[in-house]
């Protein structure tokens, strides 16, 4: 099967009506910010909060940025048992480890050595490891072997890589949006790298929509479902951006999955998770649901009804399939 073929990417479209004239004010922010792009729009108030969420951005970074060598988690990681750390890293660790067991550890945030050594990491390694190397580095895998007391990380094994970019995105639209909320804000969107939280409507009462398109098929806009994004949030995780051939045509994605240690691709293209949950939490499902694969992924829907999800995927005769469990 040619996978370029059935290479899927999830482009999400927010649908802003034209048939009125604007009554409320709007102010849209757009930049660069987690390696990607953000987009914040919001209503009710002609304020720019420009700055202050450049501000909220550089706290994130200096916390959790593992592609920054000064900040918290980059210490901790090279053996630093001095950093005392701050209120948005204690509060992404005990939500990781919360998600990191109803998800039977298929969201781990201690895979970083792995993504590292498989080459889709800040150190770039870009290895072909064997079963051995695999096996050596599985001994610095699980979430159960950190903790944080009284502000400090305490890791069983010093060489345990922590990496909490595949919930740093959601996290941080989570930050925005609270900030929006203390503003007395009622009125928003905020996108960060094709995650998205919304709250209340747009003008004129109109609810937030979205569309998830297959892009081999940009033109049939009604091939996948409207979705109502007011008051809840979406994430999406897939292997379609980030991946390498190596020079025998094996295809390495970047979800590696922690119970294995390997970087396969499975039948599960993407995953997108809706839920009126923070944005961080279902970004970080969504990760777990790439690592899970379809069978598992079906189950956890399935046994957590709160949580929604649309996962594409390449059935028996190589056809893209989706399973939903949104109802429209």
């Amino acid at each position: 099967m040619n996978s370029n073929k059935f290479l899927v990417l999830i482009s999400v479209f927010i649908l802003f009506s034209c048939s009125k004239p604007a009554k409320e004010e709007k102010i849209t922010l757009e930049g660069a910010v987690f390696g990607t792009t953000y987009k914040i729009v919001y209503l009710n108030t002609s304020i720019n909060y420009q700055k202050s969420i450049d501000s909220l951005f550089l706290l994130m970074n200096t916390s959790l940025s593992t592609y920054i060598p000064s900040s918290d988690i980059s210490r901790i990681n090279s053996g630093d048992t001095t950093v005392v750390v701050d209120d948005l890293f204690l509060e992404v660790f005990k939500k990781s480890k919360r998600i990191h067991k109803e998800t039977n550890g298929y969201f781990d945030p201690t895979v970083g050595n792995l993504v590292n050594a498989w080459g889709f990491g800040p150190k770039n390694e870009k290895r072909n490891l064997t079963a051995t190397e695999i096996q050596e580095l599985m001994q610095f895998v699980g979430l159960d072997f950190v903790k944080i007391v009284d502000r400090q990380v305490f890791k069983k094994e010093t060489k345990i890589y922590l990496d909490f970019n595949s919930i740093a995105k959601g996290f941080g639209i989570d930050v925005v949006a609270r900030f929006l909320t203390s503003k007395k804000i009622t009125n928003y969107l905020v996108e960060i790298g094709g995650e998205i939280r919304a709250k209340g409507t747009k003008n004129d009462n109109i609810p937030w929509l979205i569309k998830i398109v297959d892009p081999t098929n940009e033109g049939l806009l009604q091939k996948y479902k409207s979705i109502n994004l007011s008051n809840k949030s979406m994430a999406t995780s897939g292997n379609y951006r980030k991946y390498r051939f190596t020079e025998n045509g094996q295809k390495f994605v970047h979800t590696i999955n922690p119970i294995t240690g390997q970087a396969l691709e499975s039948n599960l293209l993407s995953a997108s998770v809706i839920a009126n949950l923070d944005c961080a939490d279902v970004d970080a499902y969504a990760t777990a649901f790439m690592a899970m694969g379809l069978k598992k992924s079906k189950k956890f829907l399935q046994e957590h009804p709160l949580i929604d999800g649309v996962l594409l995927f390449i059935d028996d005769d190589g056809r893209l399939k989706e399973y939903s469990t949104i109802n429209n």
